[in-house]
This record gives C-alpha cells, structure tokens and sequence, in this order.
C-alpha cells in the first residue's frame, strides 16, 4: 500500500530504548527507505559506517548528540544531519525526553554494507 498511516506501521525491532517503525520501503514499492524512530535517552546507534548509502537524518523532537567523525554535535528539533556514505556516525537521545527521528536512505538494504566501529548491528538491520 503506498499510503502508510503512522499509528498502523510495521514496527521493526531494533534496540533498547530505540524504537523503529517503517513508512516507506519495498512494502510501498518503492526503492527508498523512510522510517521514524522514537530515541529515549541515552539510548542510540553506535559509531558505524554506511559504505555505499548516504543517510539523512531528521530530528523532529528533542534533542540528539550526533558524532560526525571526530566531531561532536548537539542538534535539536528542526534540523536535518545530512551523512554522505563512507562517513563514520553514531548518535544518542540526550533527554530531558524522548527524540523523535525521521530517517531516509535512498535506496533499500543501507545495513547489508554497515560496518560498525563500536557495538554490532540492531536487532532488525536486516530488515531496513
């Protein structure tokens, strides 16, 4: 169904304190992949990287450190992290509440060339 309400979409396991459901994908039949996610704080993606798929990354509620290379970033709600691929990135909900993410990768099957510099994948990477 190209249409997705929010409240009904699949939700895809991932970590803890880090909830993802998905918009838009193979599913909608399309070759994209959009998902919002709910970050509770302190919880997050550890620093990885994404060989061959840009990533962006919106931050619709609260607030989220994100770990541009060597850099660090505090960003809030209303910006948008544009991550080009091969760039190590990694992130997490800084609270006082939850964050709330949009995600876009422009094609489907970004985690098959992940490779994670600190921790190991998410429950559902495969899935994405």
């Amino acid at each position: 169904m190209p249409i997705v309400a929010h409240e009904e979409a699949e939700e895809i396991p991932w970590r803890p304190g880090y909830r993802v459901w998905r918009l838009a994908g193979a599913q909608q039949g399309v070759g994209c992949a959009v998902a919002i996610a709910r970050i509770e704080p302190g919880a997050g993606a550890p620093l990885h990287v994404h060989g061959n798929t840009d990533e962006v990354l919106i931050v619709v509620e609260g607030r989220v450190e994100f770990r541009l290379g060597d850099a660090r970033h505090a960003v809030e709600a209303g910006h948008t992290v544009s991550i080009p691929a091969g760039q190590p990135h990694g992130f997490t909900a800084l609270g006082p509440g939850t964050a709330v993410l949009h995600s876009f990768f422009p094609k489907i099957g970004a985690f098959a060339d992940t490779r994670y510099l600190e921790g190991g994948p998410a429950d559902g990477a495969a899935l994405r």
